[in-house]
């Protein structure tokens, strides 16, 4: 078996993301538009006008805690009177900010024009844009997306597209600019190309042994936050499932001799992704997908994508704010779960409770009763801070993730 090597993907990934936080800095020195966006915002409607530039808040918390730099800056927010409790990924950006980009791999972000935020994720968010907002005067914009029990309504449809046309109105009352909706189909267009690809780089983990790991789905979703829209971010992802399904051809698996196939349940810990999956790898395990990657692309949870194949791009977009976990309710979490462990062949589940991420974490104790009593996997829950290495105990969680490794081989 041909040994397993990083792929050109991956350096292409960091050649990418660094081009991307230091155009989006020219560019703002030039005189572009900036808006600071939540996750859950579309960013295609930003491609219709000609000098807009986005940057991801939480995208930039989740490269500083991989680079090992989250609890400084955490830190920083603290001295500021900001309490542990709060989320890391607001505590990082507000330290950063605080201290004009000190300390960022990027230097920050460009300062914004305009501060975007949703509830669609988790409704900190818009009180960590607020606080941006009392404390630099920049106008902020919510985007209020409805909860999601079951399939989107019509009602509620209609309810987001007519937040985006109020934001779009604000941001040519800002900028100036004249939006163009063709732009947006265009960007549109190139999102639903790279979500194609995306969900054929997923399918990899189908294989058996995988041909990813949930770690490698975690460090490449990064330039579904940071580049949606583009057409290198569209090529990036077909080079993606293309190297990827190469390297299985050849013999290139990240653990070949895949005895464990292992679900995770939330957030990565940023700070832990290379020891985590060392330490997996050398027990013959492999954590090949995960929730937060899993559902990209989809509605409502699922792992089926869905296309943009013309007409209105604000309207496909309107309908794709329900594709995230955390704004669903159990019976969504509960099929959305079902549904990747039957399409994966997967038996045992890491449910990780995530102290920065309460939305996604409240839940997880119902979710791993049902899976555990309805599926009869094998699940543990372990304790993580997906950006506080503080909080966060390396030894504690491998005590239980190998007590689960144990279970399953007692079990065979």
């Amino acid at each position: 078996m041909a040994s397993y090597v990083k792929s050109e993907s991956g350096k292409r990934l960091t050649e990418l993301m660094a081009g991307c936080y230091l155009g989006n800095h020219q560019r703002a020195q030039q005189g572009a538009f900036v808006v600071w966006i939540a996750i859950g915002v579309p960013a295609e409607i930003f491609l219709g006008f000609e000098n807009v530039v986005y940057a991801v808040p939480e995208s930039h918390a989740a490269m500083t805690a991989a680079r090992g730099l989250g609890p400084a800056q955490c830190e920083k927010a603290e001295r500021a009177g900001y309490s542990m409790d709060l989320c890391s990924y607001a505590r990082i950006d507000l330290g950063t900010a605080f201290d004009n980009g000190k300390d960022s791999p990027v230097g920050g972000l460009p300062k914004p024009d305009l501060l975007i935020s949703n509830n669609n994720n988790c409704s900190l968010l818009v009180k960590w844009f607020d606080v941006l907002h009392r404390e630099w005067k920049t106008p902020h914009f919510t985007l209020d997306i409805p909860f999601c029990y079951e399939v989107q309504s019509p009602q509620d449809k209609s309810y987001i597209l007519a937040q985006f046309h109020d934001l779009i109105r604000t941001i040519e009352g800002m900028s100036g600019q004249r939006f163009d909706i063709d732009r947006v189909a265009e960007a549109t267009r190139c999102s639903s190309e790279a979500t194609r690809h995306w969900k054929r780089f997923l399918a990899c983990a189908e294989s058996r042994p995988s041909g990813i790991t949930a770690f490698d789905s975690f460090v490449q979703m990064a330039p579904i936050l940071t580049m949606r829209g583009t057409a290198a971010y569209a090529e990036h992802f077909r080079l993606l499932a293309d190297e990827t399904e190469e390297r299985m051809a050849t013999g290139l698996f990240p653990v070949a001799d895949e005895r464990y196939r292992l679900f995770w349940d939330n957030i990565a810990p940023w700070h832990q992704l290379r020891r985590m999956q060392k330490s997996l790898a050398e027990r013959q395990a492999n954590i090949i997908a995960a929730s937060y990657t899993f559902c990209i692309g989809g509605l409502e949870g699922t792992y089926d994508p869905w296309y943009f194949e013309g007409g209105d791009p604000l309207a496909y977009l309107a309908r794709t704010q329900n594709f995230s976990i955390c704004p669903h309710g159990m019976t969504l979490r509960r099929a959305a779960m079902t549904g990747a462990l039957e399409t994966l062949g997967i038996d045992w589940v890491i449910f990780a409770s995530n102290r920065s991420c309460k939305p996604y974490s409240v839940m997880q104790m119902d979710q791993q009763r049902f899976i555990s009593e309805t599926c009869g996997v094998s699940t543990v829950m372990i304790d993580i801070d997906h950006a506080d290495s503080r909080s966060y105990s390396e030894k504690n969680a491998q005590l239980r993730i190998d007590a689960l490794l144990e279970n399953i081989e007692a079990r065979r």
